[in-house]
């Protein structure tokens, strides 16, 4: 994790085939891995929708992350609003949204 970062929370969008390719399942492991705090879970749409809370590097390289996906993913695009800080604690994987 980053020192003497600014704390920060995006909120993501992944479009493309990602859902069934362990989308969720791969970003939650890679995020526990940089302390990012926060949910993932698949929509009905066929997206997948992510919070991350953490220090921005963190939440920059997850964001990156997201571009690439799993090996099985094709990732067409990924959409970010930034938002103040919720207090999200660890993280998790959430059913559909």
């Amino acid at each position: 994790m980053s020192e003497q970062s600014t704390e920060r929370r995006a909120h993501v969008w992944v479009t493309g085939r990602v859902q069934g390719v362990w989308f969720r399942a791969s970003t939650a492991e890679r995020a526990e891995s940089l302390g990012i705090r926060g949910w993932v879970r698949n929509l009905a749409d066929g997206r997948v929708e992510l919070v991350a809370e953490g220090a921005q590097d963190d939440v920059d390289a997850i964001i990156s992350f997201c571009h690439e996906g799993p090996s099985l993913a094709r990732v067409d695009n990924v959409a970010v609003e930034w938002e103040p800080p919720a207090g999200e604690v660890g993280f998790e994987v959430r059913r559909y949204g």
